[in-house]
């Protein structure tokens, strides 16, 4: 059981000065002036004071006693998490007669007074990116779209026709959005294309030689364009089944079990191919693309969101825009495909096209592509820091400035004796397996403190020799979280302007999540000291599962010898861990998880499971059930108050998040849904006289979507119910998922009219 809070004193002062008056009359009889005007009242008030502040000293002894427990039980606070998030730096007022700025990894970005950090290099270039999907549409038909069909015969007519055993794909050109977040604004699947590409229109000027002046510093300097990636986060109920955990694959490299068929075993990552247009046909007018050299890919292959790096070529002249004689040849075959709605001031200097070398895997919904992209940490650069000299004691301990501490980020620097150098000393994460000799630290990266070895596990810093933290990260907390299009500012490093420069996120940061707190902590010690942090029983991938850094999930069930690509219950060295978030306000009734949440799950459970144990990170899988109640109002009560809380409590009986369902855990994966059970918890409302029997029923919509099942709902071992229907009426119930209709007016039906008017 948790450690109780106890009080020692709760007294007040308006108590202590109330108890110490009514004591007058026991020890001092003669005084009969109680009033606050009396001296001495004002003396009792003044201790009656003094004696509060006493008492509130003395109840801290408790929270004292908690940090010294989690001190010696070596069980640390955990620390903020950083939010992540992307941004794209624009140029205003380019100038192609000196080298493109540079923003380099670590620069901070501001959000008002919130600083980011960069991860990546930007080479600043004047263009913006817009990605186009071409995707599979059914062909034209010849009556109901004959224009259609005609510019189809056209454009088959302009490429010289089809070749022998080849076929007409018929494709719509996709834009991506440029604002995600727009009104309207929806994904693009680039897994239903006709070609399996994503192409990328390099919009620049409409000035020719200005933007010729570019390309050929970008192809001097042999730099690198960033392509910032953002995959659609949301997971649909017609998506497969996630593939296994792949274990871990570095720190850069995060795959996404989300995103089935574009991982390998073993964490593989799918090669993609990146090209460029030159501008070029052969001797059968075909277009030519050169290849692209990739400098750096944080996506995995194009399966999570990051930023791909791709190296410009050395010849400018290789690089252009494809021009055909014949305009209804535009977009068929091998070119790029048609891009309406470019500005007057704008136009494409060059395509980019990637695709899987492996034609098996195929590319995911698309939430937003774009140009100069890096990904960003909500941290700061903390300057370096003297943290004071060696006593050669036992335990030394030393405090930082700015906290909270990012892990993995401090850097500290001992002073070497003999030839006044700096030696950088190694962080672990206890003193239990160091020597005498290592030079190793602690760091609590809650409190800031650091903390040396005792001489005989770990050395000890010596009489004299200053210690520095030469440098480390600092923040976290769910501030950073913030809404698209709140970072605006660039901090130009010293030698640097970047007057010119204005990034902007769009999309909002996230994965931001405050320090734990003592008591979350305390809570925390006894499955700590059952788990030592490692995922065997059930209830350790749950545990675990729950306390994943930045995920912020309201309910983990684990599902042991669960296979759940084929439903197989008795998969020998299977487990599978169902996910929930807390809050998912686009569906309240079955929230879902998105993929990130997945990976950073399974990232974190990854570390703690044992070898032999195949793991999968999964959604949860919903079952849409209706629910049809006819109840009987107490007279008094309003029939619309009552059906309204009577509707509350059954969604609220039949939700899967705590603190609601029959034992307020959210409702069971796989228990069954019965009518009496739900008539249960109807009679609990208050206004309900009666329900008949009969009239509580539950159903199971179809899988197509059409007809209503009703009777006892029975779900499988991984599945919960989604209350997509439900109606409630004062007399007999409806039928299970239907509503009243309006009542025929006879048997007229009414026809709309133009009516002319002079």
């Amino acid at each position: 059981m948790p450690l109780p809070t106890p009080i020692l004193d709760d007294r007040s002062y308006q108590q202590l000065r109330d108890e110490l008056v009514r004591r007058i009359p026991v020890y001092n009889p003669e005084w009969t002036d109680h009033n606050p005007s009396d001296p001495g009242i004002t003396l009792l008030e003044l201790f009656a004071f003094l004696g509060e502040n006493v008492l509130y000293r003395f109840n801290q002894i408790p929270e004292t006693t908690k940090l010294a427990f989690l001190r010696l039980l070596q069980v640390p606070l955990r620390p903020a998490v950083p939010a992540q998030g992307m941004i794209s730096v624009k140029i205003s007022s380019p100038d192609p007669t000196v080298d493109p700025p540079r923003v380099d990894q670590g620069t901070e970005a501001k959000a008002g007074n919130l600083s980011f950090e960069t991860l990546d290099e930007i080479t600043v270039a004047p263009w913006r990116m817009v990605a186009v999907a071409r995707t599979k549409v059914n062909p034209p038909d010849k009556k109901l779209e004959p224009e259609a069909n005609d510019f189809a015969l056209a454009t088959l007519d302009a490429i010289g026709g089809l070749k022998t055993g080849e076929t007409a794909a018929f494709y719509k050109a996709d834009p991506l959005p440029d604002d995600p977040k727009k009104p309207g604004a929806l994904p693009v699947d680039f897994g239903k294309t006709v070609d399996g590409m994503i192409w990328i229109a390099v919009v620049g000027g409409a000035d020719d030689a200005k933007e010729a002046k570019f390309l050929q510093r970008f192809a001097e300097k042999g730099l690198s364009i960033n392509v910032g990636f953002v995959p659609d986060q949301q997971i649909l109920a017609t998506d497969p089944m996630p593939d296994p955990c792949p274990g871990e694959v570095g720190a850069l490299g995060r795959t996404d079990p989300c995103t089935p068929s574009t991982v390998g075993a073993g964490g593989a990552v799918p090669e993609v191919v990146w090209e460029i247009s030159t501008g070029k046909l052969d001797a059968s007018k075909n277009p030519i693309y050169a290849a692209l050299t990739t400098t750096g890919d944080t996506t995995r292959g194009l399966t999570q969101e990051g930023v791909v790096r791709l190296k410009f070529p050395r010849d400018a002249a290789q690089v252009g825009v494809f021009v055909v004689s014949d305009p209804d040849a535009r977009g068929a075959g091998d070119l790029p495909p048609t891009l309406d709605g470019l500005g007057s001031d704008e136009k494409v200097r060059f395509w980019l096209r990637a695709w899987h070398r492996d034609p098996s895997h195929r590319f995911s919904r698309v939430l937003w592509i774009g140009a100069n992209a890096s990904e960003v940490l909500q941290r700061k650069r903390a300057v370096a820091e003297f943290l004071g000299t060696g006593t050669g004691q036992a335990g030394q301990t030393y405090r930082l400035k700015n906290l909270p501490v990012l892990e993995n980020t401090l850097v500290v620097e001992v002073e070497d004796p003999t030839g006044g150098r700096w030696v950088r000393w190694t962080e672990v994460a206890g003193f239990e397996a160091s020597h005498e000799d290592d030079r190793v630290y602690t760091v609590d990266l809650e409190s800031g403190e650091v903390r040396f070895g005792n001489g005989i596990q770990g050395f000890a810093p010596q009489i004299g020799q200053r210690i520095r933290a030469n440098e480390y990260r600092f923040g976290g907390g769910t501030e950073g979280n913030v809404t698209p299009q709140a970072i605006t500012t660039l901090v130009s490093p010293p030698g640097a302007s970047f007057a010119t420069l204005t990034p902007q996120n769009p999309l909002s940061a996230r994965g931001g999540a405050p320090p734990e707190a003592i008591a979350a902590a305390l809570e925390r010690i006894p499955g700590e000291l059952r788990r030592h942090d490692r995922a065997v029983t059930a209830s350790d991938f749950r545990e675990l599962a729950l306390a994943t850094p930045g995920a912020d999930l309201g309910r983990a069930e684990c599902l042991p010898l669960f296979h759940p690509k084929t439903g197989f219950t008795q998969a020998a060295g299977v487990v599978s861990v169902v996910v929930w978030p807390r809050e998912d306000h686009q569906h309240p009734n079955a929230p879902m998880p998105d993929r990130t949440t997945l990976r950073e799950v399974c990232a974190w459970l990854d570390k703690r499971r044992l070898v032999t144990t195949e793991l999968y990170v999964i959604p949860p899988s919903y079952v849409k059930v209706g629910v049809a109640i006819g109840v009987q109002v107490k007279p008094g009560y309003g029939v619309d108050a009552v059906r309204a809380w009577v509707e509350l409590v059954v969604r609220q009986y039949l939700a899967p998040l705590p603190h609601y369902g029959p034992d307020g855990n959210g409702w069971p994966l796989g228990k069954p849904i019965y009518g009496p059970e739900i008539e249960a918890a109807v009679l609990q409302v208050e206004g309900v006289e009666f329900v008949e029997p009969g009239q509580v029923e539950v159903g199971r919509l179809s899988k197509d979507g059409t007809t209503w099942t009703e009777g006892k709902v029975d779900l499988a071992r991984h599945e919960l119910p989604e209350l997509s229907a439900i109606s409630v009426v004062a007399g007999p119930r409806l039928p299970v998922g239907q509503h009243y209709a309006p009542p025929p007016y006879g048997k007229a039906v009414p026809i709309p009219t133009i009516v002319e008017e002079c």
